[in-house]
């Protein structure tokens, strides 16, 4: 069978077998998988570090009759701090559980990928407040997926100015006049403004450049919690690991 070159990261693991894993991976161009790794447990297989959960890789694999086979891995991120430090881990476990539930196979999952990476990196490699991180990854996440706010103008008079307020059921932005007769619009100050503006509109690689503080962080955090719930039709809670 041909072999494919894949990069990809590991969602999940599972034990199958005395030896083997079952894989969960999520790559830009054939979406979630499910992946067997034969002999990844045994303690001087190949295959160890790059079958670990939120091992990013390139894979070299078959696709077997309801499988991928993996034959060799070349770990290019680890992640390791995401494994020494319960706080960052909580968060980049629910985020991962996240990602599970909005991802298939033979889906184009590329900006998801890079979203995820971007996310578990920040959350690996800097002090960020976590649930900040957590907030932008969901209204982004949401924004991926077809949920785009509108931030232009008011969604109900189509006022450019005076914006301040997020409608939950109209998706978007709103003047104080239509606010008041919508009661899921949440206030804003400009500050949780601007973070949601940015976090629209930012380039991928420069999402996590900013920060917000105090109100602002509370308000940013409320309103990416309940859209995104709203959104998914889910209520999506942090849970203990332990």
């Amino acid at each position: 069978m041909a072999n494919l070159k894949v990069n990809g990261i590991i969602l999940s693991e599972h034990n199958l077998g005395d030896f083997d894993k079952m894989l969960t991976m999520l790559t830009p161009g054939i979406g979630k998988i499910s992946c067997v790794a034969k002999g990844a447990r045994r303690p001087k297989s190949a295959l160890l570090a790059g079958t670990q959960m939120f091992c990013f890789g390139e894979y070299l694999m078959y696709k077997g009759t309801s499988t991928y086979h993996i034959n060799s891995v070349e770990p290019i991120e680890i992640f390791y701090n995401l494994r020494t430090d319960l706080d960052k881990l909580k968060y980049a476990v629910h985020i991962n559980k996240i990602v599970q539930d909005v991802t298939h196979e033979n889906q184009n999952c590329y900006n998801i990928l890079q979203l995820l990476l971007n996310t578990l990196y920040t959350i690996s490699e800097t002090d960020k407040d976590l649930d900040f991180v957590l907030s932008v990854f969901k209204m982004r996440l949401l924004c991926i997926l077809g949920f785009t706010p509108n931030i232009r103008e008011c969604v109900g008079c189509k006022e450019k100015k005076n914006l301040g307020y997020f409608s939950i059921k109209d998706d978007g932005f709103k003047c104080s006049a239509c606010a008041k007769q919508d009661t899921s619009a949440l206030e804003m100050n400009e500050s949780t403004k601007s973070a949601v503006i940015y976090t629209i509109t930012a380039p991928a690689k420069k999402l996590y450049s900013f920060s917000i503080k105090d109100e602002a962080l509370e308000e940013f955090k409320l309103i990416a919690k309940i859209y995104f719930n709203q959104k998914l039709e889910k209520e999506y809670k942090l849970e203990e690991l332990f």
